[in-house]
C-alpha cells in the first residue's frame, strides 16, 4: 500500500467519522433529549512531529514523521463533570515518514481527564492501516516486521494548555497486531504536537 493510498485512505475515514458524528448530534438535538448540545462538530486538530520507533529497525537512523490528527466533538457531555471525562471523543489522524518506512492513518476514541486547569493526561485507543511490512517470510533492514494491516493503536498523552484554545501535547504511540499475524514485532513512536481547540 502506497503513502498516497493511506492518506486517502485517511481522508475516507474522516468522512465517514464526521457523518457519524453529525448523525450523533442531531439525535441529541432531538426533543427529550437529555443530553446538552455541542456547539460543533470539530473540537480539536493537532499537528507536530515524531521519532520513528526509536527502539527499532525503522529508528536506527533517526527517522521522523509529520503528524496530525482531528478531534470531533463528544456526542453528547453529561451535566457532571466527573461522569464526562467517561465520554470519548472520537478521532483521526496520520503519521507521514520522511524516510520511506511506515507510515499509516488511524481512527479510534480518547479519553481526555483535567489533573489541573492547565495540565491534562489522555489515551486513546483504535485501529490503523499502513504501508508497511506485511511479508512473514522476509523483512528488509530498515522496516519492521508488521505482520498484517490493520492493526491496533493505543496512545497515551501529558498536555499542558498555553492558552484559551492552544496545548502542546507529549504522546508515546503503539501499533501492533496483537497476535493475530505471525510477525508482532509492533511500531512505536514518540512525539509532540500542538493542538488548537474550536
Amino acid at each position: 500500500m502506497r503513502v498516497g493510498t493511506v492518506i486517502g485512505m485517511s481522508l475516507l475515514v474522516a468522512s465517514m467519522g464526521a457523518t457519524g458524528v453529525a448523525n450523533a448530534s442531531e439525535v441529541k438535538r432531538q426533543p427529550g433529549s437529555t443530553a446538552s448540545a455541542q456547539p460543533s462538530l470539530l473540537s480539536e486538530f493537532r499537528f507536530g512531529f515524531s521519532a520513528q520507533d526509536p527502539w527499532g529497525a525503522e529508528g536506527r537512523d533517526g527517522s521522523a514523521n509529520l503528524t496530525g490528527e482531528i478531534l470531533f466533538a463528544k456526542p453528547f457531555t453529561p451535566s457532571d463533570l466527573f461522569t464526562s471525562y467517561f465520554v470519548p471523543r472520537p478521532h483521526i489522524g496520520g503519521s507521514l515518514n520522511f524516510d520511506g518506512r511506515t507510515s499509516f492513518a488511524y481512527a479510534g476514541l480518547s479519553w481526555t481527564i483535567d489533573v489541573t486547569p492547565s495540565l491534562f493526561v489522555e489515551g486513546s485507543i483504535g485501529g490503523a492501516i499502513h504501508n508497511g511490512n506485511r511479508n512473514p517470510v522476509y523483512t528488509p533492514p530498515d522496516l519492521q516486521a508488521l505482520g498484517c494491516s490493520p492493526l491496533f493503536r493505543e496512545s497515551g498523552s501529558v498536555g499542558v494548555r498555553l492558552a484559551a484554545n492552544w496545548s502542546v501535547v507529549a504522546t508515546v504511540e503503539h501499533l501492533s497486531n496483537a497476535g493475530a499475524c505471525a510477525e508482532n514485532r509492533g511500531l512505536t513512536n514518540i512525539g509532540a504536537r500542538v493542538g488548537y481547540s474550536f
